[in-house]
């Protein structure tokens, strides 16, 4: 039996269209895109419409969209960039207390060169309220960086409320959206902020690209020196191959974010129906604000995910809990929700994508089933 895909939040695969795309960059036109030659010419094309696609799909220029190797160098190069670009004004960061490490271990980095860095709380939703942003500015404050939406409980933040206050005060505003691209609007203008992160392997594009968006007239400090690829933000022969597959999944998503999101919604819905269903006492967690429509984070109580994990051998979903053997170590964004141990030790992330079936939810549905009846076939022993 095929096992069930529903962790599409840790990757995507690729897209059909997207492979085809890239085909003929691997097959034929190899070329360096620097190269004023024949052999140079068609990657360059297709780079710079690939950059096309991007920003189209952001509501960005062209020239604002720098490629990079994934979200985390994207994060890595706006955070740490605009931060040293900025000391001479100040020293202090804001963000928040459920941000992908690729945003806290930037900030915890830049710590030891002597910033200051705010971790604001979030609610029971894991929402960022844009009043504990405003609380937390100081006349120090650079940069303030909260994610679109978050990876693990899908909640989504009001970043255009955020980035107004940051701009009230002269301070730049960055998103990490990685996992907002492709499951709502994410349009640059719409969320008014300076700096936005893009990886490409959460939206059916490959692995190892990505983009930062960079709001013209904001500058920031290099990360990667050498040549003067990509308007000398970002040296490196740019990956031709890649950037292509990410601006034709960009492109897809262009033409069809609604139909993509209402069909993931209803997989996710008709999910989370049916495990309400079986299981008495089940939480989902974020259900109270805003979530991506494909995400459900759901906690089983008086039970452990690893166990779960261990039965669902016909499904492939992620823990809300690093669990190693007889220790759980909760993730910082349960912790930061206040979720009960209970809770916590017993949750999974479900994931749906824009191809999953309703056979296939169905068929978790059914394992989940049986691993319910299992315990409490277990509890009757006991």
């Amino acid at each position: 039996m095929k096992v069930v895909y529903l962790d599409y939040n840790a990757t995507t695969p690729i897209d059909p269209r997207v492979a085809d795309a890239m085909l003929p960059f691997i097959h034929e036109h190899f070329g360096n895109p620097s190269s004023s030659h024949a052999y140079g010419v068609i990657p360059r094309r297709a780079v710079e419409k690939a950059r096309e696609q991007v920003s189209a799909l952001l509501g960005a220029q062209p020239h604002e969209i720098i490629f990079t190797s994934g979200g985390t160098e994207s994060n890595n190069h706006a955070i740490m960039g605009a931060a040293r670009a900025c000391r001479s004004r100040g020293s202090h960061i804001i963000t928040s207390t459920v941000e992908h490490p690729a945003v806290t271990e930037v900030c915890a980095d830049l710590e030891r060169e002597g910033f200051r860095t705010t971790y604001v709380p979030v609610d029971g939703d894991g929402r960022v309220h844009p009043e504990a942003i405003e609380r937390a500015i100081t006349p120090e404050t650079v940069l303030i960086t909260v994610m679109h939406a978050n990876n693990e409980v899908g909640t989504v933040n009001s970043i255009r409320e955020i980035a107004d206050l940051a701009h009230g005060h002269g301070i730049l505003m960055h998103t990490d959206a990685a996992q907002s691209v492709g499951k709502i609007p994410v349009r640059v203008d719409a969320l008014n902020v300076d700096l936005l992160s893009v990886a490409g392997h959460k939206l059916y594009a490959p692995k190892g690209i990505g983009a930062l968006y960079m709001r013209e007239g904001v500058r920031l400090e290099k990360l990667i020196h050498g040549a003067g690829q990509e308007r000398g933000w970002r040296a490196g022969t740019e990956n031709v191959i890649l950037a292509v597959g990410l601006g034709e999944a960009c492109a897809l998503i262009d033409g069809n974010l609604t139909g993509y999101a209402t069909h993931m919604q209803r997989m996710r819905d008709r999910l989370e129906s049916g495990l309400q269903l079986i299981f008495s006492g089940l939480r989902i967690h974020g259900s109270g604000g805003v979530r991506l429509p494909n995400t459900s984070s759901v906690g089983f109580r008086g039970m452990r995910a690893n166990e779960i994990l261990s039965h669902l051998t016909g499904v492939a979903a992620s823990a809300g809990a690093a669990c190693h053997s007889d220790h759980v170590s909760v993730s910082d964004v349960l912790k930061a929700m206040g979720v009960p141990m209970e809770l916590a030790m017993g949750t999974l992330r479900f994931s749906v994508g824009r191809t999953t079936t309703e056979e296939e939810i169905d068929q978790a549905i059914r394992e989940l089933t049986e691993l319910a009846a299992l315990r409490s076939l277990r509890r009757d022993q006991h």
